[in-house]
């Protein structure tokens, strides 16, 4: 068997401050045989010495482009614009089976040069549950900064925290009114992150999932101040919420903010943005009055950088553990082709993944 190579690279979206593996769990890889080598990054929360003291190897933020073929190229966010073409096999939420803005871009580069891409999002059990995932952390995130926005407390920029320092800004004041709640795709990871936000912040919100998105309720959706979006759609629905519904005169919703960020596929849920929002300016007032602002953040979970990624590498170390034997690698591997398939992308030699079937 071909000794596993991962090459842990850096991110280079300023905000992401996450890693998909941390050092505790680089020291499981490296004593059961595993090569690992990770590039320095300054924002990365935990320091490089860490994963040095553990028996990683060190390279430079951007060097895995000259990485040895045999790399597995690790990652979390977007890739930069270059080099054109991508040689490797990498892992990371590559965004792109959804018909998304700049999708069949990212999957030519791929098929270009032989790499494959394994998306995160499709690393599956046999019933196609998620085995890695920030989803919890991300709906934590998405409800909290709607309950500080919907009570005025929401300061821009974001900043990285921990999260007993975010609890305590959630916790009501004396004075604060009550408010409805409502989130949509409750029972998943992302809305019991939500829920547990929202309990925290003293709100007993409204739960729909699957039964209560059939036969959607609209008004009863608009009847709330706040609305946090869960859902991951993987086929498309009627939009929850539409450009005419912002301008019913019955609206109470104030506040909504879309965990899912599915903007520009054609699953997105709602229809009513057209791009994200940032550290930097993080709401947006789609509608002056009554008011309504949008909180669209698509890296939420690096607001809280050490806790989630602990928990997400703790679950993808299992998975890396097992890259060779197939299953949920094989499933992303498998995933790719019929994306390109799809996307009209045509496909040359895959040799990053041919030693691995």
């Amino acid at each position: 068997m071909t000794e596993l190579h991962l090459w842990l690279r850096h991110e280079t979206r300023p905000t992401e401050r996450r890693t998909p593996l941390v050092p505790s769990d680089a020291r499981r890889l490296v004593d059961s045989g595993v090569a690992v080598t990770v590039e320095e990054s300054p924002q990365r929360v935990f320091p490089i010495e860490e994963y040095e003291a553990v028996g990683c190897g060190v390279a430079a933020a951007g060097s895995w482009v000259s990485a040895p073929p045999d790399a597995v190229v690790l990652g979390l966010k977007e890739l930069p614009d270059e080099p054109p073409v991508l040689t490797h096999r990498h892992v990371f939420f590559g965004h792109a089976y959804k018909r998304q803005p700049g999708a069949a871009a990212l999957l030519r580069r791929f098929t270009a040069g032989g790499g494959t891409l394994l998306d995160l999002e499709y690393l599956v059990d046999d019933s196609g549950r998620r085995l890695a995932a920030f989803g919890f952390w991300a709906g934590y995130l998405g409800a909290a900064l709607a309950v500080l926005q919907h009570r005025g407390r929401l300061v821009a920029p974001l900043e990285p925290t921990h999260k007993e320092a975010l609890d305590e800004t959630l916790r009501p004041n004396p004075g604060d009114e009550e408010f409805g709640a409502l989130v949509i795709g409750a029972l998943g990871r992302s809305g019991r992150g939500a829920r547990v936000a929202l309990a925290t912040a003293g709100a007993d919100p409204t739960c729909w999932d699957l039964a209560e998105t059939r036969a959607l309720d609209r008004p009863a959706l608009l009847a709330h101040d706040v609305l946090v979006n869960a859902v991951l759609a993987t086929t498309p629905v009627p939009p929850f919420l539409r450009e005419q519904d912002l301008d019913d005169p019955a609206r109470r919703l104030r506040t909504v903010c879309d965990v899912t960020c599915d903007v520009g596929s054609p699953l997105n849920v709602l229809p009513v943005y057209d791009r994200v929002t940032e550290w930097s300016e993080p709401v947006r007032r789609l509608r002056k009055e009554p008011p309504l602002d949008l909180i669209a953040i698509d890296n939420l979970p690096s607001l809280l950088p050490a806790e989630s990624s602990t928990d997400f590498s703790a679950a993808l170390l299992i998975q890396l553990l097992d890259f060779h034997t197939g299953g949920p690698w094989g499933r992303c591997r498998d995933r790719f082709h019929q994306a390109c398939r799809e996307l009209g992308v045509a496909e040359g030699a895959t040799e990053g993944d041919s030693d691995h079937d």
